[in-house]
């Protein structure tokens, strides 16, 4: 059973409108756990997503956030399911599609970073920019 102060309805519509929980928790005088149980029970958590596939390599904390991870990070969800910004979408694919047309990949070192190199099997952006696609098109493996 729902917490009683949560109606699942008015829940569902603001979840789906992309209320944080903190908003949803103010809405219903409730705290943010008890949003947080009343999405589980009724179903609503967001998928959890893992770049793992994507961004196979433990990165240094001043590269989490640099181009190409982000670049990755994007393209993974969109082959995920989710939604991306298309300016950022735009961005991701315009990389990947560089790297790929002039034969190269991507890779990193800790040291170093994100670098390009030679394209070789495996071929890591091929594969991202496959996934990518299937997702678009509604392929599913």
């Amino acid at each position: 059973m729902v917490n009683q102060r949560i109606d699942s309805l008015e829940l569902r519509r603001l979840v789906e409108a992309g209320r944080t929980y903190r908003e949803i928790a103010t809405h219903f005088n409730v705290s943010v756990s008890g949003v947080q149980q009343a999405v589980e029970r009724i179903g609503l958590q967001k998928k959890t997503l893992s770049h793992k596939k994507f961004l196979p390599w433990t990165l240094a904390k001043e590269h989490g956030h640099s181009g190409p991870a982000t670049s990755l990070r994007n393209l993974s969800k969109v082959a995920q399911g989710q939604q991306v910004p298309i300016a950022k979408l735009n961005t991701a694919l315009r990389w990947a599609y560089r790297l790929h047309d002039g034969d190269m990949d991507i890779d990193y070192t800790p040291e170093d970073g994100f670098f390009e190199k030679p394209a070789s099997d495996p071929w890591h952006i091929r594969m991202v920019l496959e996934d990518v696609q299937r997702a678009v098109d509604g392929d599913d493996e």
